[in-house]
């Protein structure tokens, strides 16, 4: 995407499919975020019919994920603040580690917590 025009011709597609809350298209990243409940493949198809090429960006927000520099996540070419969208980065949630992290954590309602007067 090179001008406004791609910008919006991209945009346009993307608004009129079923189930998108809001489209977000970043022209420098040559991007283009989608929110809503819409089928990936079907956003892919709806951008390739404007004659933009379009892949699944690979990368995710850093503090999305428990471990960002586990083996294949950190990925030098990834933009400031995302890495690599891979399952060793996400953690299994039954792992002695995930256990560890999530015991003393605000959102466990069994957690431990200490009170002073």
């Amino acid at each position: 995407m090179d001008c406004e025009g791609c910008v919006r011709k991209v945009s346009d597609a993307l608004e009129d499919l079923e189930g998108v809350e809001s489209v977000e298209v970043n022209k420098k990243q040559q991007r283009a975020t989608v929110i809503g409940y819409v089928d990936p493949e079907e956003v892919l198809e709806e951008v390739n019919n404007t004659g933009k090429k379009a892949d699944v960006w690979p990368f995710v927000p850093y503090d999305l994920v428990t471990f960002p520099y586990a083996r294949e996540a950190y990925d030098i070419k990834a933009p400031i603040g995302f890495v690599r969208n891979v399952p060793q980065a996400l953690g299994d949630p039954k792992s002695p580690e995930m256990k560890l992290m999530t015991f003393f954590n605000d959102d466990n309602p069994n957690s431990c917590s200490i009170m002073k007067n």
